[in-house]
């Protein structure tokens, strides 16, 4: 199977939850939409995005380099971590099953995508410009210290470091996903685990800012859980590079959120409609 094909079926997997999870969320709890904050939200956070974005193509950029680089100057931790933990991602395998591990592919490749993106839509249609920015501020610093750490430590995780304990479950069984894993990551780079990070950045933030969407922070928590428990359960992570992964987080959260609500205040999460016609309205139009 091509890369194309293999990228094709994720973007319409992720394409298919991005309308079911709106649609559910919208009867759940509803959107804080107003017209025309979607181009407000875009003209406020543009210089973020674009940091954000700059950073991916430096990611992607100096991948290569980078693997090359941490050779010359990194340290190599993979020893060092197996010393700690042991056998620990191999006693997790022991409970392997196929349903298991066709849950922990989908929820690898899928519904990782799917927690990354779909906040960045959420968000974007909601009138509170925080949980946005926020949430760009916080990516930004999960890709720009994951990049400096994967230059610092070289880390190989448990499959390749242990092969004959540990099984590359999401390769056996879905050998077609590496044409696209193999376009993104190397097996140095496993310290800590984005994956985890990342999925974790998105439920903090679903909680801190649940009152924009309070349908999606158990979606997002049940999500970011998954995902951390994929990446061990799959071989391609340690238990310590997954509490690395949800300290960076923290931090990355703790950080953005800091910088949206100083940049752009405190702000109102629901703007409802006065009720035109009636005492309450007359009240209301006054107050503006």
């Amino acid at each position: 199977m091509s890369l194309f094909t293999v990228l094709s079926r994720v973007v319409g997997v992720v394409l298919l939850l991005h309308l079911v999870s709106l649609g559910a969320l919208r009867r759940l709890s509803g959107l804080g939409v107003r017209r025309g904050s979607l181009r407000e939200n875009a003209r406020a956070v543009g210089p973020t995005a674009a940091v954000l974005g700059a950073l991916l193509l430096a990611n992607g950029t100096v991948r290569d380099v980078g693997v090359h680089l941490s050779w010359l100057i990194g340290i190599n931790v993979t020893g060092a971590i197996h010393a700690i933990e042991g056998g620990f991602v191999a006693d997790l395998q022991s409970f392997a099953s196929p349903p298991l591990t066709a849950y922990f592919s989908f929820v690898y490749v899928f519904g990782y995508v799917f927690l990354l993106t779909f906040p960045l839509v959420l968000y974007a249609l909601h009138d509170d410009t925080r949980p946005l920015s926020a949430t760009l501020v916080a990516y930004a610093l999960n890709y720009g210290i994951g990049l400096v750490c994967y230059v610092l430590f070289v880390a190989y995780g448990p499959r390749n470091f242990m092969p004959g304990a540990v099984e590359s479950l999401l390769f056996a069984n879905w050998p077609e996903v590496q044409a696209l894993t193999s376009q993104v990551n190397e097996n140095t780079n496993v310290f800590p685990s984005l994956h985890t990070s990342l999925s974790a950045t998105v439920a903090l933030l679903a909680a801190r800012y649940r009152s924009t969407a309070p349908g999606w922070l158990p979606i997002a928590a049940v999500g970011a859980a998954s995902v951390a428990v994929a990446t061990m359960y799959l071989g391609i992570h340690w238990l310590t590079d997954v509490l690395a992964g949800f300290l960076l987080a923290a931090v990355s959260v703790g950080v953005g959120a800091r910088f949206a609500e100083r940049r752009h205040g405190e702000q109102e999460t629901e703007s409802p409609e006065p009720l035109h016609g009636t005492a309450g309205g007359v009240v209301e139009q006054f107050r503006r």
